[in-house]
């Protein structure tokens, strides 16, 4: 696992530890050590811990004038055991919140597992985004089948095309106007 790394060809467009609105602004990273573990198995130094203990993530890109992040995950989705989508949301989120962030793009396909909780802080997270969303892209389908079973689906969307969607072949605004394009598709029907 240390060997998959975040999607670094945004970089020259924006980097979440030089903006100083992220939540990870003056993170320093080690090229040479290894530091954080999913259970046994060490991840690449890029990753950003947010408080979960199985899950990381890397802010992608941030559009303060379009209102979206993208955010890439990698790890075990557990809110049973650990409250990932507390963290996720507290310390994540709610920091974007602050700065008129409402549609958010989820990058899945390093997302292994998904242990349901509540709903509660989806729900709340659906609620502040008043005329955003929330869209998981390329998350893996026994993972979007977990949050089914768990009636998550309602605040997040999946599948259809996003199921395999390539992503990296867009600039992030263009990738945003896709996305959006689609939603809006999705929720006049």
């Amino acid at each position: 696992m240390h060997l998959i790394e975040p999607f670094y060809n945004w970089r020259e467009l924006y980097v979440a530890s030089e903006d100083e609105t992220s939540p990870f602004f003056g993170r320093e990273y080690s090229e040479m050590y290894l530091s954080n573990t999913i259970y046994d198995y060490y991840i690449h130094p890029q990753w950003d811990e947010f408080g979960s203990k199985t899950l990381y993530l890397k802010i992608i890109y941030v559009s303060y004038e379009l209102n979206y992040a993208v955010i890439e995950f990698i790890g075990e989705w557990n809110d049973a055991i650990y409250n990932d989508v507390m963290y996720l949301y507290r310390n994540v989120v709610e920091e974007l919140f602050l700065y008129d962030i409402n549609h958010f793009i989820l990058i899945g396909e390093n997302v292994l597992s998904f242990h349901s909780d509540t709903s509660d802080y989806y729900e709340e997270w659906f609620d502040n985004i008043s005329d955003g969303w929330i869209v998981g892209l390329n998350f893996r389908n026994h993972v979007i089948e977990e949050f089914e079973m768990a009636n998550i689906d309602y605040y997040l969307s999946f599948k259809g095309e996003f199921d395999e969607f390539n992503w990296r072949s867009y600039m992030p605004d263009n990738l945003f106007k896709k996305i959006n394009s689609l939603m809006d598709k999705r929720l006049t029907l």
